[in-house]
Parts: structure tokens; C-alpha cells; sequence
């Protein structure tokens, strides 16, 4: 059943498809209505009492009292990782009846919708640092089907760093800012994080696709999702398959370059957030087709390493992926703390049909997202009651009591078994209720306590070179560079050596280059674990995004020239219609302009055109209080050198040469006219989105 590769639309006003309607009953109007407490009285809280006009503040004003009070306890702890994130509304439809290989009734008919809640968000940064951070980026997806919820809490790298979760906080408190002086943010260029990746191989698997392109994707509309670790299917029968989750973005896939990640920090640390609220605001739904690799539970072994291992991918040569239905988010928060804020995901989340595998990453994720929301919810076991975390099903157990209870419960026999209540509530499984069951498969036999770890997980070096083989030539120097950057700002000789050591397990050649750059010897080749296997799909730039809806394209004018802005009028006309974002960048605000050059940036576009007659703009001699000297021209220089589609109509044409583009490579568009052929060329060229050629090679 094909997806289709276009963006959805809806009216941005009315119910979204999908929508239950469920979180309505919680949502507070407050038009034409008068201030009350938290308790209702209605109240004047503007002024607190005082005894006399200029008297002291009585402690008797409740009123005063109660808004600091609460004021004061609006926040709760951000969470541990992942605390810097974004999410919205949306509905998962089933491609099939997949009853045959799973019992989850949100996959057993074709069509089907369910409601869903996704929350992208990085992971070594603090709440209030930058989107646009080099990081593996969360991909935390909750399904509220008619059996309860379903959390899949993954990534946009199909990977981790550790095989065991005991080994987690050894791992963050490597990554985070060092201690003493919290630096640096959302960052890991320093000693701790590259001390604990060369100390501890099983990282680098995923540390070679955070450094690639995938670290630093354009938005999050254009990055895949993974839940990383092998799952279960199981149907009713106690038959059960074991899957890996992939979840492929319609949009296509696009990253940053380095250097523009790190400008468009410094001029919109909202950029990701950003581009996902407006997005949907504007009706162009982000979509992602679901699907799973599919494998019989004696295949464990098969693929050359173990499925419980989650620092290796199946490539899909081994095990194509089956699409089975697809994401679409048509729906925008209403609140950011009461949604997005207090959304508590769980791995342990999971529905009749779905089960675990013995993972012992996973297997610790199941008991440590439980606690740290307990943390999060400040001690309450209430978490799942919020109404963002309630499920779409009833909720029956004997469960009682704690902070912030919001039910009334009217069982006075809360235990198993009773008969007070004539057994209530019941008992589930495989054959009653349509409950939760384990897998039958999972037995273990009997077997010695081992504190070590498998022999089958031990080859950390193959799938790493796996991934770099697989690149683009632009894409292993973007890689390359981007270990340059962050071993030069590591202090410590001796860990940039035993990363080098690492990196020759690896690749003989690209531990080679990384030396250099660090003013260090390489070691001799390594070759225990060279080869030259490739997979597919696992770089960052795939090849044309299927549409040009909702990129950016910034089309520079000038208020001096009625030409120059009827031309680009013209252009915004058209690519406005082709669902992209056209800006018309003029000196001041007018009619036809909707920016200036004061506020605009080469980060905020993903196109850049000169129209005819701005010649003035660029000439060295050209300065202006209306924007920073050499504005103009270095949203064109900077678009070229990010590799961006840079294009110029008649005179622009001199103005491109004068900044220095060379006119006469792939991505550059040069017309004397807006004419029809320029614009479908351009339009292909947002598409390409990166000319890696433009980048050089070692």
C-alpha cells in the first residue's frame, strides 16, 4: 500500500483527522470570564492588600499568597536527557490486517487509525540549549490504541553508544558539561565525552552517525526515526517474530553542514522547533511510513553478530524492511508544559501483541524511564493519570492512593484475589480479557550468574566500517571533519591518541586523516576487522526530496528598483505555489517585501536568488544603517559555501561573480529573465537541497 511521497494538507481550523477529541475536556477557556484561585473564588490579583496606600503587605492576602506559591512550583525537573524537545499531535493508519504476525489491535485492519503523540528532541543538551547541537536526536512516539498505550522510545540513529544499561550513567555524566564549570553545553568536544568513546569501542558505532550528517539534521521533519532495539511481534496464538522498527520520513532525507549548524544556533536556537510548529500551522503534515525487518526467532545468529546486540543495525540487503502503515502529525500543541513538558514515555509502555527481547540495554530502559518519571512527577506514581499520559482505554487495577490522585475509586476490595467484588477487576492473558502475554518462545534454561558481557556482542569495529563504506565520498570527509573539530578542542594527548587507536580498527585511512589534523602519528594499519561491505540508506543525503513544500527559498530585492521587485514578486508567486516559503528581502519592510536585510541570514533559507538591478547592494563601497556591512552579500557567499542552490537573474548575475561564487558549477542558476526554465530549474535545485561537490576532499 503506497504512502505517497506528498505532504498531506488540512484546514488549518476544525478537527484534525485522527483526533479523538480526548484532551478537549481538559482544555480551560478563558474568554469573557473574571480571574479566579485555584479554588474558584473570584478575585482582584493585580495588587496585593496592603494595610493603608503606602502601608506594609498583609500576610493575610491569600490572593498574593496563592499566585507566588504557585508561581514558585511551576516547574518540575527536566528530564535527565532528552530535555530539550518538541512534539505534536497526530494518527498512525494501519496498511493491513497484520493479525498473522501480531495480536496489537492497532495493527489488525487495514485503515485503521490511532491517535499519536511524537516528541523529537536532543539529547545531551539542557531545556533551554540549541536545537541545532551535533547530537542523536529522540524520536519518542506513543500510540494510544484501544488496548492501552504503546511507547516506542527511539532515535534518529538506529544505534547506541552502550550494550548494557548499567553502563548509562557512565555514559552521560561522560557527555554532559564537566562539573565544575558546566561547559561546554550540548556539546561532546571535550575530554570526558572522547575519554569514555575510545575507553569504551561499543560507542563508535553510533558515534560515526551522529558525526555524519545524521547529527545535524535540517529540521526534524527530514530525519528518520529507529526503536533500536530487536522487539517482538506476537500474534494470539503465542507465535511470535522478532522486528526492528524503522520509521522513514516522506519528506525526505536532508542535513546541516557544520558550519551552518553552528550559525544557525547563534541566529535562531529555535530553529527545529521552529520549523516543526509551522509546518503543521500551515497544513503541510510531516509523514513517516512505518515498518518493521521481520525475523524468525532462531535467526538471532544468523546475520553474523547477536539481534539482542543494539549497537548493530540488520542491513536491509539481509532483511528488507515491511512497510505496515504510516505516522502523519496534523496537530500542534495547545500547551507546551501541559503536553510536551509533561509527557512521560516508557519503553515498558506496551500492548498485548508487542513484547521485549532480552536486550540488557533494553532491559534497563524498562525499569529506568518508570523511575526517572517518578522523579519527574515529584514522587508521584500519578504520572499516567496527566492528561496527556491517560490511555484511551479504561483503566482498572489496584492501584491506589499517592500524590495527586485523580480518581475516585469505588472498589473496596482493591486486592487479588477477592470475591467481595465477585473477582473485579479480572485477571488478563493470551486467553482471557485479551490481555498482555509474553512471548511462550521466552524460556530460559538453567545457566551460571555471569557479570560480563556476551561474547556475541564483542566485535565492535565491523558495523562502524560498514557505515563509513557506505558513505558518500563528501559525506566520509563531513565525518572526518567533524572528529577534526571535536578532538581539537580535547586537551588530553593521550585520549586523542587512544581515539586514533580506535579509529585504525576501523579505517586505516581515516584515522590517517584525523591524526594529521591533530598534529599526531597514526598507528600502523590495523586490518583484523577491514572490509569493504556496504549497506544502503544509512547516509544523511539520499538523493532529491520528493517536493519543495515548506523549504525556504530567499529571493534578494531592493526598494530602489520597481523592476527588481516585480521580478521577485514573480519568483515568490511561483514558489508559493509549490508549497515553499518564498521571502522577498528587501532594506525596508514595504509592499512586496515581507523581510530585510537586517534580520535575514543565510541559515533561514535553503535557496538564495538575486534578482535583477541590486547591483548597489553588493558593491564594496556599500554600507547602510539599515543593515550590518556586507549583508547582502554574505547570504550569498554563505548560501554557496553551505551549499545551497544559489541562483541570479541579469544583473545578479555580475553581483554573484563579485562575492565571489563560481558561476559555473552545479547548483548555481544564472537566467536573464524569471523565466520558466530558471524557476523549474531552481526548483530542482531545492530539491538536490546539498551540492556536495562544492565541498573539498582530503
Amino acid at each position: 500500500m503506497d504512502a505517497g511521497p506528498e505532504l498531506e494538507r488540512r484546514q488549518v481550523h476544525g478537527a484534525s483527522e485522527g483526533d479523538d477529541g480526548f484532551l478537549d475536556q481538559f482544555a480551560v477557556n478563558d474568554t469573557d470570564s473574571f480571574t479566579t484561585t485555584d479554588f474558584g473564588t473570584p478575585v482582584d490579583d493585580r495588587y496585593s492588600l496592603k494595610a493603608g496606600e503606602r502601608g506594609p503587605t498583609l500576610l493575610e492576602d491569600f490572593v498574593l499568597r496563592t499566585k507566588i506559591t504557585r508561581f514558585d512550583h511551576e516547574r518540575i525537573p527536566e528530564r535527565a536527557v532528552h530535555a530539550r524537545g518538541a512534539a505534536a499531535h497526530g494518527y498512525f493508519e494501519s496498511y493491513g490486517d497484520w493479525s498473522n504476525i501480531t495480536a496489537a489491535s492497532f495493527l489488525g485492519q487495514a485503515r485503521k487509525q490511532t491517535p499519536i503523540f511524537l516528541r523529537f528532541s536532543t539529547v545531551a543538551g539542557s531545556r533551554g540549549s540549541v536545537d541545532t547541537a551535533r547530537d542523536v536526536h529522540g524520536f519518542a512516539l506513543r500510540f494510544y490504541t484501544d488496548a492501552g498505550n504503546y511507547d516506542i522510545v527511539g532515535n534518529n540513529i538506529p544505534v547506541f553508544f552502550i550494550q548494557d544499561a548499567i553502563q548509562f550513567p557512565d555514559l552521560i555524566h561522560a557527555v554532559k558539561p564537566r562539573p565544575d564549570n558546566e561547559i561546554p553545553q550540548a556539546a561532546t568536544a571535550h575530554d570526558t565525552a572522547w575519554d569514555f568513546f575510545s575507553q569504551n569501542p561499543s560507542s563508535l558505532h553510533t558515534l560515526f552517525w551522529a558525526l555524519s550528517g545524521h547529527g545535524i539534521p535540517r529540521s526534524f521533519r527530514f530525519m528518520d526515526g529507529f526503536g533500536i532495539h530487536t522487539f517482538r511481534f506476537v500474534n494470539a496464538n503465542g507465535d511470535s517474530k522478532l522486528v526492528k522498527f524503522h520509521f522513514t520520513s516522506q519528506q525526505g532525507s536532508a542535513s546541516l553542514i557544520w558550519p551552518e549548524a553552528q550559525a544557525t544556533a547563534g541566529q535562531n536556537g529555535d530553529f527545529h522547533r521552529s520549523d516543526l510548529f509551522a509546518a503543521i500551522e500551515s497544513g503541510n503534515f510531516p509523514a513517516w511510513e512505518m515498518g518493521v525487518q521481520i525475523m524468525d526467532e532462531a535467526d538471532v545468529l544468523k546475520y553474523g553478530f547477536d539481534l539482542l546486540d543494539p549497537t548493530k543495525i540488520v542491513p536491509v540487503e539481509d532483511v528488507p524492511i515491511t512497510p505496515i502503515g504510516r505516522i502523519v502529525l496534523n496537530q500542534n500543541t495547545r500547551n507546551y508544559f501541559a503536553e510536551t513538558e509533561q509527557a512521560m514515555f516508557c519503553p515498558g509502555h506496551v500492548v498485548r501483541g508487542i513484547d521485549f527481547s532480552d536486550d540488557p540495554l533494553l532491559q534497563g530502559r524498562l525499569f529506568s524511564y518508570v523511575d526517572t518519571q517518578l522523579n519527574r512527577n515529584l514522587g508521584s506514581p500519578n504520572f499516567e493519570q496527566i492528561p496527556i499520559n491517560r490511555p484511551r482505554s479504561p483503566v482498572h487495577n489496584n492501584n491506589r492512593d499517592g500524590a495527586g490522585q485523580q480518581m475516585i475509586p469505588l472498589n473496596l476490595a482493591a486486592y487479588s484475589n477477592n470475591t467481595l467484588n465477585d473477582g473485579s477487576p479480572k485477571l488478563a492473558n493470551q486467553t482471557q480479557g485479551k490481555g498482555f502475554f509474553t512471548a511462550p518462545v521466552r524460556r530460559q534454561v538453567d545457566a551460571q550468574y555471569v557479570r560480563d558481557v556476551s561474547p556475541t556482542f564483542l566485535d565492535y569495529w565491523s558495523q562502524p566500517r560498514l557505515f563509513y563504506n557506505s558513505l558518500q565520498p563528501a559525506e566520509q570527509q563531513q565525518l572526518i571533519n567533524a572528529a577534526r573539530f571535536e578532538l581539537s578542542n580535547v586537551q588530553s594527548q593521550t585520549v586523542q591518541q587512544n581515539v586514533i587507536g580506535q579509529f585504525n580498527k576501523v579505517d586505516h585511512n581515516l584515522a590517517v586523516r584525523v591524526a594529521t589534523a591533530l598534529g599526531l602519528q597514526a598507528p600502523v594499519p590495523d586490518p583484523q576487522f577491514y572490509h569493504n561491505n556496504k549497506t544502503s540508506d544509512v547516509g544523511a543525503f539520499r538523493g532529491p526530496l520528493p517536493s519543495i513544500a515548506t523549504l525556504n527559498v530567499g529571493i534578494l530585492a531592493t526598494t530602489t528598483s520597481k523592476s527588481s521587485l516585480s521580478q521577485a514578486k514573480s519568483l515568490a508567486t511561483f514558489f508559493s505555489s509549490k508549497g515553499a516559503n518564498a521571502y522577498v528581502i528587501a532594506e525596508t519592510l514595504t509592499s512586496g517585501a515581507n523581510k530585510t536585510y537586517l534580520n535575514s541570514d543565510a541559515t533561514g533559507f535553503d535557496g538564495v536568488i538575486v534578482t535583477c538591478g541590486t547591483a548597489n547592494l553588493f558593491s564594496a563601497n556599500s554600507t547602510s544603517t539599515l543593515w550590518p556591512f556586507g549583508r547582502p552579500a554574505q547570504i550569498v557567499r554563505d548560501a554557496f559555501n553551505y551549499g545551497k542552490p544559489v541562483g541570479a537573474i541579469g544583473s545578479g548575475m555580475t553581483s554573484l561573480r563579485e562575492v565571489g561564487v563560481a558561476t559555473d558549477g552545479p547548483g548555481v542558476y544564472l537566467s536573464v529573465s524569471s523565466s520558466g526554465n530558471f524557476t523549474a530549474s531552481f526548483e530542482q535545485g531545492l530539491k538536490q537541497f546539498k551540492f556536495l561537490g562544492r565541498f573539498p576532499l582530503d
